[in-house]
This record gives structure tokens, sequence and C-alpha cells, in this order.
């Protein structure tokens, strides 16, 4: 199904927002395109930071890596979570894996104007592949993982599915 190799940003994000949605999106089971959220994150992203240039690792693509090596985010939120800050750690230790040595990243919320700097330490690597393990652990159970609570899903994409069954 997925391999080590495979695992991406997304991944990562959703294995600390939610198992659930995790398992469904290695599944391919895929309803952002018909979230309203999804749609204004994108908005978002497109409207904010055009000079940044992505940059595919295959599993991964981040916004942009500049010319020091910091690896730029473009969040669509408000503020910073700790999904967003594990899978900017992830697209670092992608960086590594390839022999960029990223420093960092610096997590962008246009809407509120902020930045975060999260520098790459070497705690950082176990982080990541301690991510990786749980992501494969995770869509790899022949079982749905149980769902969060309603108000966790507020805006969540997969919310249909999860609380129609």
């Amino acid at each position: 199904m997925i391999s080590a190799e495979d695992v991406g940003g997304v991944h990562v994000k959703y294995l600390h927002h939610c198992h659930r949605q995790l398992w469904l999106y290695a599944r391919g089971f895929r309803p952002e395109s018909l979230s309203s959220s999804v749609q204004m994150g994108e908005a978002v992203h497109e409207t904010s930071y055009r000079r940044a240039s992505p940059v595919d690792l295959g599993s991964a693509r981040l916004d942009d890596l500049d010319g020091d090596l910091w690896v730029h985010e473009i969040k669509s939120s408000s503020k910073p979570s700790p999904a967003d800050e594990a899978q900017a750690i992830h697209y670092c230790y992608r960086l590594r894996a390839v022999g960029v040595e990223a420093k960092g990243a610096v997590l962008h919320y246009p809407k509120t104007r902020r930045t975060q700097r999260i520098p790459y330490v070497p705690e950082h690597e176990t982080q990541a592949q301690t991510d990786i393990a749980d992501v494969l652990a995770t869509v790899t159970s022949p079982v749905s993982p149980q769902r969060l609570a309603r108000t966790a899903c507020r805006g969540c994409s997969y919310q249909d599915y999860c609380w129609s069954i």
C-alpha cells in the first residue's frame, strides 16, 4: 500500500490532526475538493507569496526553499498547530535525506500576518522517523481509526463520511 518513502507532508499533517482522516486519505478518499475550507485555503495559498517556487520531492511537495535553505510553508489557518510544525519538520527531514541541509522551516500565516520559525535540531530527525512509522502503522490498519469528538471535526472535509455512519 504505502512505504516509508511514500510518506509525504500531508500524511504527517493528518497524522497529527486525525488518524481517521489519514487512514481515509491513504485509501484515496479525497473529499477536499468539495470543501469550502480547503478551497479558501487554496485561494489564500495562490494569492500569498507569489514569488514562492514549489519544490517537489516526489512524496512531499513544499511551498518554497529559499537560498539560505529554509523551507517556507504557507498556511491558511490563523495560528500554528502541532500538525503544521510536524509537516514542516518532515519536509526538512526529507530534504536532508537527499543531501540538502535544510536549516529549518518558516510557517507563514497570511490571515494574521504572522510567521513561525522552526530551526531544525537533531531531535527533529527522531521525530520525523517516528512520524513516518506512525503513519505506516495507521494506514496499514485493516479497520478505520475511531472518529474524533464532533467539536474537533468542524471545517473538516471528511466530516460527512465520519458522521454519516
